[in-house]
């Protein structure tokens, strides 16, 4: 994990947060991708619970805004605590650039306790990991899957109409940090755009925000997500994928998205600083 998302440089009583080109987006325009922006708030938020001495909490629901282009600039985060209760505590991110609001999440932590004797109905999701020698190499951070052509590091080989997935390997938030599992799940929420999305002519929408739920955190350095539900209409498209480790699925996450005017992007520039808001 020696490429991060960010340089944290202290400026008074905060700091002040530059991209690292692992940040840089596969659309046009030098824009960061949306989960370096989702991780970074992930780390603010878990940060804030810190300092509050609320380490009893577990994130459950996370949700994600991208309503204004991030650009690969020098940024700072605030974050508001909704309310700071026994068993609940509710906090919102704000990610600024250039004096403005550019991003913002909500995240919602729940104490847990025991799981009552009762018996509720539920779906049966299962998703399988890459095997053996399909796995990330150690210089990569992800794999793609589609049920057409199995497991493979290259996006391209999957432009097709079929199932889609990928499995992922943490990427650093912040240089100098190890990222925990809640930011390493913040961040890999806003590649269900991908997941949900890549289809025959490659990714041609871009994804305005990403909500996770989680009833728990991964376990291990992995994990992945696969599509289960997808609609469009009239350029917008509503994609769910379920999120999974190497002990079972423990979450979903959703992503409304736009036909991006300018053409598919290209996956294979991501984390290069010439490449935009929200492409994996």
């Amino acid at each position: 994990m020696s490429h991060a998302f960010f340089r944290a440089v202290p400026s008074g009583r905060t700091e002040v947060l530059h991209p690292e080109p692992e940040a840089g987006s596969g659309w046009v325009g030098g824009q960061l991708r949306g989960m370096a922006v989702g991780a970074v708030l992930a780390r603010a938020v878990e940060r804030e619970l810190f300092v509050r001495e609320r380490t009893d909490l577990r994130p459950v629901r996370w949700t994600l805004d991208l309503f204004r282009p991030v650009f690969m600039r020098p940024c700072t985060i605030r974050v508001d605590v909704v309310r700071d209760g026994r068993r609940l505590a509710l906090l919102d991110a704000i990610l600024i650039q250039d004096d403005r609001p550019v991003a913002r999440a909500s995240a919602l932590c729940l104490r847990p306790g025991p799981t009552p004797e009762g018996s509720c109905w539920s779906p049966t999701t299962t998703a399988a990991p890459p095997p053996a020698g399909r796995e990330p190499s150690p210089d990569q951070d992800r794999v793609y899957f589609s049920e057409v052509e199995g497991w493979s590091p290259q996006a391209h080989t999957h432009h097709n109409p079929a199932r889609t997935g990928i499995w992922h390997r943490p990427i650093t938030v912040v240089v100098g940090e190890r990222p925990t599992p809640f930011q390493f799940v913040a961040g890999l929420a806003d590649v269900t755009n991908v997941v949900t999305n890549l289809g025959s002519c490659g990714l041609e929408y871009i994804n305005a925000d990403a909500t996770l739920t989680l009833s728990r955190l991964p376990e291990g350095e992995e994990a992945g997500l696969v599509t289960l539900d997808r609609m469009a209409e009239d350029g917008i498209s509503v994609g769910t994928a379920a999120m999974y480790d190497r002990h079972g699925v423990f979450g979903t996450a959703t992503v409304s998205s736009i036909a991006n005017a300018h053409g598919p992007a290209d996956l294979g520039a991501i984390g290069t600083p010439s490449s935009s808001l929200a492409a994996g």
